[in-house]
């Protein structure tokens, strides 16, 4: 009786150690969190540019929120620019929401990186990214993200894989990629 009482312990411990990456096979929020998340560096010329993504709690209802800060030069001018990215399920894709924060003060650590203006929430743009071969992919409508992210005029596509992001603007061909550098 004890090693069968053992048996089913270790049994039932490995099957709880597996359930986060079970779920996260089947929680398309969670996948592309984990993709986002970390610090990525520019990777094509001109192209100087940081991204730090990191989860930031913003309230139960919104498990996968991640804050962005980027900051470096693109092709000699500097750019500073933060906001939060709110992910909410949309069956087998993910709803990509970003609300840029335009007080350059505000970080992932302030009480109100969730809190926005009525500017910047009017400013705020998305995408629905759905599955892509290891990643995820999307496309935004039209100028809807110029406010929210200086020089985004156009349509411009979004290609997220493990350890690696393609924005690409579909009518000039602009291309900025980037590599994971830090988890």
């Amino acid at each position: 009786m004890k090693s069968t009482s053992r048996v089913l312990t270790v049994a039932l411990v490995l099957l709880a150690a597996t359930f986060p990456l079970a779920a996260a096979g089947n929680n398309p929020e969670i996948e592309l969190s984990q993709m986002l998340s970390g610090i990525f560096k520019g990777s094509t010329p001109g192209n100087d540019l940081s991204l730090t993504i990191r989860s930031v709690t913003t309230d139960p209802e919104h498990l996968y929120d991640l804050f962005l800060q980027v900051s470096g030069k693109y092709q000699g001018t500097n750019i500073r620019q933060q906001g939060l990215i709110r992910l909410e399920p949309q069956g087998k894709s993910v709803y990509f929401g970003y609300i840029p924060h335009f007080d350059p003060t505000v970080s992932s650590m302030s009480s109100n990186a969730a809190r926005f203006s009525d500017e910047e929430a009017n400013a705020a743009c998305g995408l629905v990214m759905g599955p892509k071969g290891d990643g995820f992919y999307g496309e935004t409508v039209g100028s809807t993200c110029a406010r929210a992210i200086r020089g985004a005029l156009g349509k411009w596509t979004f290609e997220i894989e493990p350890g690696s992001m393609r924005i690409r603007n579909a009518a000039s061909g602009e291309t900025l990629r980037f590599k994971r550098v830090e988890k």
